[in-house]
């Protein structure tokens, strides 16, 4: 009969002073993953492309008495990007945790779309997190740990009609992701990506729909219900600790088992009769 580990060998989310670069942290589900890194008690820098975006997280921190930073930064800027990572590192000598959570949604048909929208959906969701990876993988390197954890979503998986761009550009970010496990193995760097489900937020504004358009989508769910932002920071949270050390170049589905089964609706009919 196997034993129970000791306490010794139990292995917690312990983010504490973990050096924590998270992009789009001005709002949604990006704020979120901010926030929840501050409940663990790491050290938060919060990039964001609006002026003003990340008054919140100055003050969260100054309230709580926390190091941390925020910089406007716009994730398809080479130059930004590797100045705000040099002051990162300046300030605080290590980066520990990279969230490339900043991201744009382009919707409509492929014969609809222009050129600038198709290259800005992949100069952002997939420059941005090219330029961000590039910029902190030498720090990285150097301190022989480190975590990337990139955003795609389920439309990497399996797309919706009119989100040809935004698909392929998280599909992209998941082989990226993959490539980059390769690469950062040696160095002991874990890349890890997330999918989000149904997650409403100003972005998507799927609880705005009508109802019967959020039932529908609904339907489509094993667990029936909209996600919530917190149940996708705290997977981020498990990948950047020392829980997910031997987990990297895989895709984390949070979706609600959106699609498990070909018809998840048929199992709440079924529950109905019990």
């Amino acid at each position: 009969m196997a034993s129970l580990p000791t306490e010794e060998a139990l292995v917690l989310l312990d983010l504490e002073d973990r050096v924590v670069v998270v992009t789009g942290a001005g709002r949604g589900i990006g704020r979120v993953i901010a926030e929840t890194f501050l409940a663990e008690r790491a050290i938060v820098v919060g990039l964001d492309a609006a002026p003003g975006a990340l008054d919140w997280l100055d003050q969260a921190r100054a309230a709580d008495g926390r190091p941390g930073a925020s910089f406007d930064c716009d994730v398809r800027d080479s130059g930004r990007v590797a100045a705000v990572v040099a002051e990162t590192l300046a300030q605080f000598q290590r980066i520990d945790v990279l969230v490339n959570n900043a991201g744009i949604v382009v919707d409509g048909l492929v014969q609809d779309l222009d050129d600038d929208q198709w290259d800005r959906c992949f100069d952002v969701n997939v420059g941005g997190t090219f330029r961000m990876c590039r910029a902190v993988i030498p720090a990285m390197q150097a301190q022989n740990s480190g975590r990337i954890i990139n955003a795609a979503s389920f439309a990497a998986i399996v797309p919706s009609v009119g989100s040809s761009a935004y698909a392929a550009s998280k599909a992209a970010v998941v082989q990226f992701t993959r490539t980059l496990a390769g690469e950062l193995g040696p160095w002991n760097i874990t890349a890890n990506a997330y999918a989000p489900g149904m997650i409403p937020t100003a972005m998507n504004g799927f609880a705005d729909l009508p109802e019967a358009a959020q039932q529908r989508l609904l339907d489509t769910l094993s667990l029936r219900r909209w996600g919530e932002p917190a149940e996708v920071a705290e997977v981020v949270c498990f990948l950047a600790s020392d829980a997910a050390r031997y987990v990297t170049g895989t895709l984390i589905d949070v979706s609600g088992g959106k699609l498990a089964t070909q018809v998840p609706r048929k199992a709440y009919e079924l529950a109905e009769r019990w």
